[in-house]
């Protein structure tokens, strides 16, 4: 007599691209709790320090608040933003921020490479070379502002000594600062000196990152390192050097205490920055002051946008 063996029926297939929710368990909980209370200071401390304080500024954007004035502050709509955009000087700092952004971030990623190359090479004396590349940019900004300052100074200044009387470039000393057409490019050849060598630190930890066997496979099929360059070492980079240029492009984009101490306020190189202070402080119109500020917070943050959709492509 033949026995029947009864069994569990077999579960349901499950269907593809869902997954099954199992149950979490009371120490998965007590560690998430634990996650969160432990991050809670952390949030707390951003949004008393970042979040409350742009939120006060979109506010008072949209209000004519004034700096010590008795009288309450009213709702103007964006009355504020329109003054800005009919504003010549708002114009001239916006073009002034752009220009100084694209002209220094391009300039210091090219050099940035470069200086990576080198000191990723192997030569007698590299640590030498990497701790006093870093010299520029540990100086406080104030500070190197100030030397460049008098270095550019068109009677006693290093700058014109060295290109009229001994190298004999130039006719007559230059007023570098002083002078519309060449203050703006000798502002940002002073923040190129300083902020190359944060390019080239950010940009040599990437170079250290890619294996050598990928260089001597290339080698061996007779890539030049022209050719290595360009198939090797630039598409491998783009993470890193995509990296570095969010962090330099929001830096220059805010570019305030360099412009500041070299120039002033100043129409010529004034900048949005600048911009937002002079009339925050100086005018003391708080509320459009306000409005400009959310206008760089709106650049920088649409800047932020596109760099992160291009790290991500990058990624996938």
């Amino acid at each position: 007599m033949t026995q029947r063996v009864a069994t569990a029926p077999l579960p349901a297939p499950k269907a593809p691209g869902r997954e099954v929710d199992l149950p979490q368990s009371s120490w998965t909980k007590a560690r998430e709790r634990l996650a969160w209370i432990l991050v809670a200071p952390s949030v707390l401390v951003v949004v008393l320090v970042a979040l409350y304080p742009l939120f006060q500024s979109f506010r008072l954007s949209f209000t004519n608040a004034r700096f010590g004035s008795p009288r309450p502050e009213v709702y103007v709509g964006f009355d504020n933003y329109i003054r800005l955009l009919q504003d010549t000087v708002f114009h001239a700092a916006m073009q002034h921020t752009i220009t100084f952004t694209v002209a220094s971030v391009a300039i210091e990623t090219v050099l940035g490479v470069v200086i990576a190359l080198i000191i990723n090479s192997h030569f007698t004396g590299r640590g030498v070379v990497r701790t006093s590349m870093l010299i520029p940019w540990a100086i406080p900004t104030v500070v190197s502002s100030q030397l460049w300052r008098f270095m550019y100074n068109q009677d006693n200044g290093v700058i014109n000594d060295l290109l009229v009387y001994r190298l004999g470039i130039l006719d007559s000393p230059v007023a570098w600062i002083a002078n519309p057409t060449t203050s703006l490019p000798a502002i940002i050849a002073v923040d190129v000196w300083k902020t190359t060598p944060f390019m080239a630190l950010l940009l040599l930890a990437g170079l250290q990152v890619i294996p050598g066997d990928v260089y001597e496979a290339a080698t061996v099929d007779g890539a030049s390192k022209w050719q290595q360059f360009w198939q090797i070492t630039l598409p491998l980079l783009k993470p890193a050097l995509l990296v570095a240029l969010i962090f330099r492009t929001l830096d220059a984009f805010r570019v305030f205490d360099v412009v500041f101490v070299m120039k002033g306020t100043a129409l010529d190189t004034i900048t949005l920055a600048i911009y937002a202070r002079q009339t925050m402080i100086d005018q003391q119109y708080l509320g459009r002051g306000a409005a400009a500020s959310v206008v760089i917070f709106l650049c920088i943050a649409l800047l932020v946008i596109i760099y992160s959709r291009l790290v991500r492509v990058e990624e996938t």
